[in-house]
């Protein structure tokens, strides 16, 4: 659509494709400039994607999400810092928390296929694409895992929520004699409460979380992931010597964060480490945008529980179910047809939402 126009790209970003697309591609002869609501409309036609769009021009916002509602985009009420009865404008955001910072309000989600023009005077729906064949929407159920702040809101219910009810599931499924159970900061604290309020399991915590260091599994290579780890975390060992104990993480990627951690709780006198993972193994790539490029970089296509639990110097490793993520994630989903509701869980199941060629 781009590169057949003789359009050549200086990033390796799909925002500058998609950017190119919308500016190059428009439907039909355009009269007083960009007829923005048909670009976009054309480019949704054209493409089976993953994607969350915001497009500003003078005077209003087009907010957009792909007719799969595969990743998060949400509608905030601005408020007067003055007034807080007093209406201001309109936000858009890919997480609810962004509103917290400038005292704007969740109003709603943008819908799967929707597009949404906001103004000053407020907002309204343009138009909403259907997808193919009926086929359910496929929200990313890895969006309540491991990207969201525990803060956010989607889908009408708060992902700190999804998260303790993990841990509920990942108790009954996977319970473990221990002394504490404590958790890989900080998205994997929720699930640790969780698991212990159901198993009667105190929590407390055995790691400190340098804060100032971004996410490991997301970096480019294996060195600076590992380099990330030992910069990352550091135990208490007050809380650690002597103690069987339950650590929670939200998910296990590559591996190669876990092992270094029961390193550090081993060194700090551990008797026990039994790891809880809140998701289930990962063993699909992601077509839809993140950064998991291979399914031989996966750790779950490489080792069994048992070999990976020894990899790592675990006494045990139990992930949480398929089915026990979405019953985390439906069970009080603000919606009659909660059951219904569809989510892309391709990562876990290799069941992709559009079937892509490359």
């Amino acid at each position: 659509m781009v590169l057949a126009r003789g359009v050549g790209l200086s990033t390796h970003s799909d925002s500058e494709l998609i950017t190119q697309a919308l500016c190059l591609n428009p439907p039909d002869i355009e009269i007083d400039g960009p007829d923005w609501p048909a670009r976009i409309r054309h480019f949704m036609e054209l493409t089976k994607l993953s994607y969350s769009i915001v497009i500003m021009e003078k005077g209003r916002i087009f907010g957009v999400r792909d007719p799969y509602g595969n990743r998060p985009l949400c509608i905030g009420k601005l408020m007067s810092l003055t007034d807080p009865d007093k209406e201001e404008g309109w936000v858009v955001s890919s997480e609810s928390c962004g509103f917290l910072s400038m005292g704007a309000k969740y109003v709603r989600d943008v819908y799967p296929g929707e597009i949404v023009e906001l103004t000053d005077e407020g907002f309204h729906t343009v138009s909403i694409m259907g997808r193919p064949h009926n086929r359910p929407q496929a929200f990313c159920i890895f969006e309540y895992v491991y990207f969201a702040r525990p803060d956010s809101i989607y889908e009408g219910q708060m992902v700190y929520s999804v998260r303790l009810r993990s841990g509920i599931v990942l108790a009954r499924e996977s319970f473990v004699e221990a002394d504490i159970v404590s958790s890989v900061p900080e998205s994997g604290t929720a699930a640790a409460h969780g698991f212990s309020m159901a198993s009667n399991i105190p929590f407390s915590e055995v790691l400190y979380k340098n804060r100032y260091v971004g996410r490991t599994f997301i970096q480019p290579n294996a060195r600076l992931r590992r380099l990330g780890v030992a910069k990352k975390f550091g135990a208490i060992v007050e809380n650690v010597a002597g103690k069987r104990i339950i650590l929670i993480d939200d998910s296990i990627v590559r591996g190669t964060t876990i092992g270094p951690i029961i390193k550090l709780l081993r060194d700090a006198g551990a008797k026990e480490v039994h790891i809880r993972v809140a998701s289930p193994p990962l063993k699909f790539t992601c077509n839809m945008g993140i950064n998991i490029p291979t399914k031989t970089e996966l750790i779950a296509n490489k080792l069994t529980i048992e070999q990976l639990a020894k990899h790592v110097g675990a006494d045990t490793i139990a992930y949480l179910s398929v089915d026990g993520l979405k019953e985390a994630v439906k069970e009080k989903m603000p919606t009659k047809n909660a059951p219904e509701v569809g989510h892309c869980t391709a990562c876990l199941t290799g069941e992709y939402p559009e079937e892509l060629t490359f």
